[in-house]
């Protein structure tokens, strides 16, 4: 069911959690676009009321956003790539994205590359902010400006952080459920999560007593 938006004035989008809707394509997740506050609602499989879900498709004031396809993501990917000049790089960046699990590889790659990386994040916005305009445009949906266009940066000095934030947060939880919950972080929630991991590794690391050798 696809609902329009009604004839109003501009709509205040909540423009990071629609960037966020518009990248997350996991098959148990759904976005919906509130037309007259402009907020993301995000609901998940297995964590939401079935019947809430229902009410909410029914609510003509709620728009279904459709996310990109993993497969134009891929895309862009392919495309980053073949801006890339350090040619060791490129190279171990189409070597990740052969097989399953490309998406995270290719972001593991570009970990040890901050200035690569900032030039991801600055191309895969503005692919998903082209995106965002073209649907919002199909829609007749007149948003409010938005004031600045943020890009997402990478914090310097957590990327090796990170990946070992990714295994302490998994922990003892079964894989199962660890998959379950990342799958319905987006990726600025994901890198939220990592860079609150790394600083309670980093402060728990500070604040081990240290033990002095002993003398026989």
């Amino acid at each position: 069911m696809t609902n329009e938006a009604p004839d109003t004035a501009p709509v205040p989008v909540a423009w990071e959690a629609l960037e966020d809707a518009f990248e997350n394509n996991s098959p148990e997740v759904h976005s919906y676009l509130q037309l007259e506050t402009g907020e993301v609602l995000r609901i998940v499989d297995g964590v939401a009321d079935p019947a809430m879900h229902a009410r909410v498709i029914a609510e003509p004031t709620y728009l279904r956003i459709d996310p990109v396809s993993s497969r134009e993501q891929y895309r862009w990917m392919e495309r980053f790539i073949a801006t890339v000049d350090d040619l060791e790089l490129r190279h171990d960046l189409l070597a990740a994205i052969d097989g399953k699990g490309a998406f995270r590889r290719f972001k593991d790659a570009l970990m040890g590359h901050p200035v690569d990386r900032e030039r991801w994040f600055t191309f895969r916005s503005e692919r998903l902010r082209a995106c965002m305009e073209a649907w919002l445009t199909t829609h007749g949906i007149t948003a409010a400006e938005r004031p600045a266009w943020r890009v997402p940066e990478a914090v310097p000095g957590t990327e090796d952080a990170g990946q070992t934030a990714s295994a302490t947060l998994a922990g003892g939880a079964p894989p199962a459920v660890m998959t379950s919950v990342l799958a319905a972080l987006t990726s600025s929630e994901t890198e939220m999560v990592h860079a609150f991991a790394a600083f309670l590794i980093s402060r728990r690391s500070r604040s081990a007593p240290t033990v002095e050798p002993s003398e026989d």
